[in-house]
């Protein structure tokens, strides 16, 4: 009976370090990238990469990678129509157009947030994760066509 136990339990470890990452890899190669920038924050010290996806269904994707940014109160990830922002920027004050992606899911790793249908990314050039509290930006990615 221990056998068999161990070797349920040896599967299912092995299934869960290595079987989402096929699936992962299979849906991210059926989707097109759009446009794609790394990350920036000297205050906030923001690295990464933001990238745009366009799924077969025509639905948009804003996928972050190697993220990792400072914990905060009230961070969103925001599209915002500027070519890039600086540490200091104040999108509520300043009234610069942006799209509400949500709230961040971690202030590390890989997350995926839906953009919402109809959104103009010519208008919309840079990512940025924003904390709504003190009106800071902690990064920018300034995205570029892919």
């Amino acid at each position: 009976m221990l056998p068999k136990v161990t070797s349920v339990l040896a599967c299912a470890l092995l299934m869960s370090a290595f079987g989402p990452q096929p699936f992962a890899r299979a849906q991210e190669s059926s989707a097109k990238t759009l446009e794609t920038g790394t990350f920036h924050g000297k205050v906030h010290q923001t690295s990464g990469r933001a990238t745009i996806y366009q799924e077969p269904d025509g639905t948009l994707v804003l996928r972050l990678t190697d993220f990792k940014t400072s914990n905060g109160p009230d961070v969103h990830v925001i599209l915002v129509a500027v070519k890039d922002a600086e540490d200091n920027s104040n999108f509520l004050k300043t009234g610069t157009a942006r799209v509400e992606l949500g709230k961040l899911k971690g202030n590390e790793g890989d997350q995926n947030y839906s953009i919402p249908k109809g959104t103009d990314l010519k208008k919309y050039q840079t990512v940025s994760i924003y904390c709504e509290r003190f009106n800071a930006n902690f990064g920018a990615a300034p995205l570029e066509k892919f």
